[in-house]
């Protein structure tokens, strides 16, 4: 096992790509794995592997754009494991829409985007 033996890892916007990937890696060497995603049958399908595998690991939903979902990922972790001593900010968002030129962004999309991409580092950092 490795260094992260034993350790704890939030990994957000965990249920593909670089962020299944880490959340993988942290469980074979050690860490229990809370992976935390807006597909929220992606996160339990990949908490679900792990296990098959002999890890330890949960997939539970995260809109990390808003606060309140971000907190509820924190406060799930500590109540299932007692503390957070792994925090991948994986989460982010790159295609909301074909446009993103300056002139004809949507703002709704781009508040999401900065939202998802920033903000929800800063939320889950806290």
């Amino acid at each position: 096992m490795g260094r992260v033996q034993g350790k704890v890892a939030l990994v957000t916007g965990g249920a593909s790509g670089i962020g299944l990937s880490a959340a993988t890696l942290l469980a074979r060497e050690g860490a229990k794995v809370v992976i935390a995603d807006f597909n929220v049958e992606a996160a339990k399908e990949a908490a679900s592997k792990i296990k098959n595998e002999g890890g330890e690991a949960e997939g539970l939903f995260l809109d990390a754009s808003q606060a309140d979902s971000i907190k509820e990922a924190v406060d799930f972790t500590v109540a299932q494991y007692g503390t957070i001593t792994i925090l991948f900010n994986n989460v982010g968002l790159t295609n909301l829409q074909k446009d993103l030129d300056v002139v004809n962004i949507d703002l709704e999309e781009w508040d999401r985007l900065m939202n998802v991409n920033t903000k929800s580092v800063l939320l889950g950092s806290r």
